[in-house]
C-alpha cells in the first residue's frame, strides 16, 4: 500500500535523522582511527555532537552582508536536498526518500548548489583570503566534475536510464551484477573524484591548514557553524549513500548500508594517510588527466 504524503514526508524526517547521527558517527570514528594511524589518542568518537552543541550555544555579532549569511542555508539545503532524492535502502518504504521525484541529474545540481552556496558565502566574509578558499575550491571542484560527470554518463548509458532506484534494481542479484563488476573503469574515475569531493589529503586544497590558517571554521561562528557541522554529516552521508546505489549494489537493509558506506568512506581515511597534500595546480591537473582518461574509457565501454 503506497503511503500517504503526510506519511512520506514523516519517513524522510526519520530517515533524515538516522544519516545526520550516522555522518556525525562515521566523521568521529574516521578522526578517531587517523589519530591511531598517527600515534595519537585522539578525539572521542562523540566528539562532533559536542563541537554542534556547542557552536549553537554561542551568539554570533559579526555580520558580512546577507549572503554571509546565506552561504550556510544554500550549504545544508544542497545536503539534505542530494540525500531526499536518493533512496537510502532499495525497496524500503521508509528509507526511499522521494527517490521517484527526481533523477540523477537533480541529485549532481543539488550537489553543486551546495558547494556553490558555500563559495558565495565565503566570497562575503571579511577576511581577505577568502577570495583564495573560493577560486581553490571553485577550480577544483571543476577539475573532479569532470571524471565524475564521465562516470555518470558511462552508468546512464549502461542502464539506460536515470531513475537511481531503477540503476540499484539493476543491479540486484549479486556481486556479479553490480557497475563495479561489469564497469569497473567507472567506479574507479568516480572514486578518484571522490577523494577531491571529500576534500580529504592530498586534496584538502581548500581550507589547507598547513598553509593558511583560515576558513569556515574561524570565518563562521556560533549557530551558521553548527549549521556546517550538521551539514557535513548529512552531505558526507547522502554521497556515500548515492555512491553505494551507482557502483555497489545499494542496500536492502540499514546493516548493509552502514557497511558499505563505511567501507567507501575508509578508502578516504587511507589515502589521506598516505599522501601529503596537493598544491591546487597539481591538484587539477592530476584530475584532468589519469581519472579523465579512465572516465572516457569508461564511456567506450558503456557505449559498446
Amino acid at each position: 500500500m503506497e503511503p500517504t504524503l503526510l506519511a512520506r514526508v514523516g519517513y524522510a524526517f526519520i530517515s533524515l535523522f538516522v544519516i545526520t547521527n550516522y555522518g556525525l558517527l562515521l566523521i568521529g570514528s574516521m578522526a578517531r582511527i587517523s589519530a591511531k594511524v598517527q600515534g595519537r589518542v585522539g578525539q572521542p568518537v562523540y566528539q562532533p555532537y559536542l563541537d554542534i552543541v556547542k557552536s549553537s550555544a554561542k551568539r554570533n555579532s559579526i555580520g558580512h552582508g546577507v549572503m554571509f549569511y546565506l552561504g550556510p542555508v544554500f550549504r545544508l539545503a544542497g545536503g539534505i536536498g542530494t540525500f531526499m532524492f536518493i533512496p537510502a535502502v532499495y525497496d524500503s518504504v521508509m528509507f526511499r526518500n522521494f527517490s521517484d521525484a527526481g533523477d540523477l541529474l537533480l541529485v549532481m545540481y543539488f550537489i553543486f548548489f551546495g558547494q556553490l552556496g558555500m563559495a558565495l558565502g565565503a566570497g562575503e566574509g571579511g577576511h581577505p583570503y577568502s577570495a583564495i578558499g573560493v577560486s581553490r575550491g571553485l577550480a577544483q571542484m571543476t577539475a573532479f566534475e569532470v571524471p565524475f560527470a564521465l562516470s555518470i554518463v558511462a552508468i546512464v548509458i549502461q542502464y539506460g536510464t536515470l531513475d537511481i532506484t531503477a540503476i540499484v534494481a539493476a543491479q540486484q542479484g549479486g556481486f556479479l551484477n553490480w557497475t563495479v563488476a561489469t564497469n569497473p573503469l567507472a567506479v574507479v574515475a568516480a572514486l578518484i573524484a571522490f577523494l577531491g569531493m571529500s576534500m580529504h589529503n592530498p586534496f584538502s586544497v581548500v581550507i589547507a591548514p598547513q598553509e593558511i590558517p583560515i576558513g569556515p571554521p574561524t570565518e563562521y561562528q556560533s549557530n551558521l557553524l553548527g549549521m556546517l557541522q550538521t551539514n557535513r554529516a548529512i552531505f558526507n552521508g547522502a554521497k556515500l549513500v548515492l555512491y553505494m546505489n551507482l557502483y555497489f549494489g545499494g542496500a536492502t537493509n540499514l546493516a548493509m548500508m552502514v557497511v558499505k558506506t563505511f567501507l567507501i568512506y575508509f578508502i578516504n581515511v587511507f589515502v589521506g594517510q598516505s599522501f601529503p597534500r596537493l598544491r591546487t595546480d597539481q591538484s587539477i591537473r592530476f584530475f584532468l588527466g589519469v581519472p579523465t582518461l579512465i572516465g572516457i574509457a569508461s564511456v567506450i565501454i558503456a557505449a559498446i
